[in-house]
């Protein structure tokens, strides 16, 4: 207990140290921001800063940081140092940068924002890529909470009953201003979700429950290596691509440049917070990293958190508990699909002020969700978490060609650089490693990993000098 509460301490001090570092970068000034600017009552939407906190914690929380957290949690307590450090020195920096640049470049996509900073190409590739991560995180946002809701109602309404049900929620909340929908119930939710939250934590200091201390020991059942499995098993809560996608949307929305840190860092650190309860909370409940393996197994991860609430908080707490759980993936999806929709608008060129031109866009992107979750969950899941680690490093790699290009002659850069090499080196190992990768052997996924990183950080170091040259 001892080690999650020191998780819980440092958190907090990253948000007022290392988080107050950040915004001395960009430092924040008092420009009209976009939702002013460019305000058309539909994506550009003037919010207040704790509206805007509570709908970012929405988008990028989801599933994520409960079942990453849980599965992650099979590897042991060390999986609180890769959610507290990634988070306050990547997660929140990747956060924090692609809103704030966003931003300063109209609430553009990560995509777009590629372009401008990476060339041509990379606007090309990061505009698929970043289609199909949301395509993918919108489908497991759908069949997740599905899962669980089927499980709390009666045998009549199945999964694919709900499936449909939260398809067209999602055409809803795809298609109307972003204050109609998603402005007015995801602070809603996200009252919820921190109740839900609270709850478990307390459940368990009163059942008793002995959270573990923190040890480097790989205590995986299946004998997974640390490396590069833990790492992108907990993105959400660590880090994560996704969110590259969803702080634009926001950027659109936020009233003032000095309130980004709160939006975008704060939003990334309470995640985290999030993502420390669930994985002490599974090790706790299932007495070892092998029972909560084993119930991963044999009733997967909504029926975990299902066991896990109820046993902990009875049925009154369960049910919140669970309220929150559903609500949490449901407000990712709905935002993952809207977002597809405004990369496919900004290639395509249809103006969004006009229903009919949303309507193209999301009915086809909605079908093709649909047609997604037929697939087997756990593949899905796989695929997801790398693209989402693949895209939280091409992000990190925008921001830092943004930094050198801002602040010539200055190392502010290091500030995303080095995250951003780490990642490159997590992506690189794991797509080489993994069953839905190549395959290889570690003797070959360590070497070429570190040294696609490296290489990088080379080509990083060279572009640094040059510029400082001028």
């Amino acid at each position: 207990m001892i080690s999650l509460l020191i998780s819980f301490a440092v958190l907090v001090i990253g948000f007022f140290t290392y988080g107050k570092l950040a915004e001395k970068v960009i430092a924040p000034d008092d420009r009209e921001t976009p939702a002013y600017r460019l305000s058309d009552g539909v994506d550009y939407v003037p919010m207040k800063t704790w509206k805007a906190f509570l709908v970012q914690l929405l988008n990028i929380a989801g599933t994520g940081p409960i079942f990453g957290a849980l599965m992650g949690a099979c590897f042991g307590p060390v999986v609180f140092l890769w959610i507290i450090f990634g988070s306050v020195l990547g997660g929140g920096i990747h956060d924090y940068m692609v809103g704030m640049i966003s931003e300063r470049h109209d609430g553009k996509s990560i995509a777009e924002l590629s372009g401008i900073y990476l060339g041509n190409g990379a606007k090309w590739g990061m505009r698929l890529f970043s289609v199909v991560l949301l395509l993918l995180t919108g489908t497991v946002f759908v069949t997740s909470p599905a899962a669980l809701i089927a499980r709390l109602t009666p045998d009549t309404f199945g999964v694919g009953f709900w499936v449909v049900v939260i398809i067209i929620y999602y055409i809803l909340a795809t298609l109307l201003p972003i204050d109609k929908v998603i402005g007015r119930l995801y602070p809603i939710f996200g009252v919820v979700l921190i109740t839900m939250a609270v709850g478990i934590f307390a459940g368990i200091i009163i059942g008793g429950y002995t959270v573990p201390e923190i040890t480097l020991h790989d205590l995986h059942p299946e004998g997974l290596p640390i490396w590069p499995y833990m790492f992108v098993t907990v993105a959400c809560g660590a880090i994560s691509g996704f969110h590259a996608t969803q702080s634009p949307m926001i950027a659109k929305c936020i009233m003032s440049e000095k309130k980004g840190r709160t939006v975008f860092y704060g939003a990334m650190l309470t995640e985290s917070v999030i993502a420390l309860i669930w994985a002490a909370g599974g090790v706790a409940f299932y007495g070892a990293t092998g029972g909560l393996h084993q119930a991963l197994s044999d009733v997967g991860q909504s029926g975990v958190v299902y066991d896990i609430s109820t046993g902990m908080l009875g049925v009154a707490g369960g049910i919140l508990a669970i309220v929150g759980v559903v609500a949490c993936p449901i407000t990712s999806g709905d935002t993952a699909f809207r977002s597809a929709r405004l990369i496919l608008a900004e290639i395509t060129g249809l103006d969004q002020n006009k229903i009919r031109n949303r309507l193209v866009i999301t009915i086809p992107l909605l079908g093709l969700g649909a047609v997604l979750t037929q697939l087997d969950f756990n593949v899905l899941w796989r695929y997801f978490s790398w693209s989402n680690q693949t895209l939280a490093m091409i992000s990190l790699w925008v921001a830092t060609a943004y930094l050198i290009k801002t602040y010539p002659g200055k190392k502010t850069s290091l500030m995303t650089a080095l995250p951003a090499t780490f990642m490159s080196a997590v992506s690189m190992t794991y797509i080489l490693m993994a069953k839905e990768g190549l395959g290889l052997s570690s003797s070959i996924g360590y070497p070429v990993g570190t040294a696609f990183a490296c290489l990088l950080f080379g080509f990083y170091i060279t572009r640094l000098f040059k510029n400082a040259q001028g």
